[in-house]
């Protein structure tokens, strides 16, 4: 006799990490890191997505708006979940969508990275990248930004504070929370 597989989502150890939070928090830098430590794989979907569309994140957002983006970053995060478990950076718009929050929130722990204004200011003046920063004022952009999006984030299941620390003292407590999270929830 056959017996149906299990329908409980997998162990706390193989579960997604998703880290989410405004452009300029250090989403890549910290799942990078995290990477290193867990051996999951990382991802970061800003590079699945330009892959995907064969072009960079300016062109797509210049040729195609915001509103297809968001759809191609939709499908290519679903796409990485029904693979095998890793570190994922996120885009900062990503987890604004509510079926993406969901499909994260099934597969995996989020981590909200939480930077403060001055911080993401001085951090995304160091890449021209950003085509959210680039028609106005970034410091102004940010703030808007923070207002709309802080709460949604607010929803993590982990929050991170983030600044003038390096970046392996970030890993380190995030992964500190990550275990005391997980622990909680054997």
């Amino acid at each position: 006799m056959i017996q149906n597989a299990p329908t409980t989502k997998p162990g706390p150890d193989k579960r997604f990490v998703v880290l989410v939070g405004l452009m300029g928090s250090g989403k890549t830098s910290i799942g990078r890191r995290i990477s290193d430590a867990t051996g999951l794989a990382f991802v970061d979907t800003d590079e699945e997505v330009v892959k995907a569309a064969g072009c960079p994140i300016p062109e797509i957002f210049a040729r195609f708006g915001e509103e297809e983006f968001r759809k191609g970053e939709r499908r290519v995060i679903q796409r990485i979940l029904e693979g095998a478990p890793a570190v994922i950076a996120t885009g900062g718009g990503s987890f604004m969508d509510a079926d993406t929050r969901t499909a994260i929130a099934e597969h995996g722990v989020t981590i909200w990275l939480r930077a403060d204004l001055d911080t993401l200011v001085e951090r995304t003046q160091r890449k021209n990248t950003r085509p959210l920063l680039r028609d106005g004022n970034p410091r102004e952009i940010l703030a808007r930004l923070m207002e709309e999006r802080y709460p949604i984030y607010g929803k993590a299941d982990i929050i991170i504070d983030v600044g003038a620390e390096h970046a392996d003292q970030t890993t380190k407590r995030t992964l500190d929370k990550l275990d005391a999270f997980r622990k909680q929830g054997q």
